[in-house]
């Protein structure tokens, strides 16, 4: 997935959280985030179903309530 296509997923995802209005819940499922940087990113309630987070940078995210079912979060 390109970096600027993830940024609006993840500003429109903080907007939904926020109840701000062009908010929409971030939908990230089966999406290759192989090696993105996500390093405090608020993926609240996001759909990580089946993503593909292999060394993905998730430090300091927060995944509090995110649907990390199937996903590949190795390295």
């Amino acid at each position: 997935m390109k970096s600027d296509e993830l940024q609006l997923i993840l500003t429109k995802h903080v907007k939904w959280l926020m109840g701000e209005k062009g908010g929409e819940r971030a939908n990230l499922r089966g999406a290759d985030l192989s090696g993105a940087y996500l390093r405090g990113a608020d993926l609240r309630e996001a759909d990580l179903r089946g993503a593909n987070l292999n060394g993905a940078d998730l430090s300091w995210a927060n995944l509090r309530g995110a649907d990390l079912r199937g996903a590949n979060l190795s390295e």
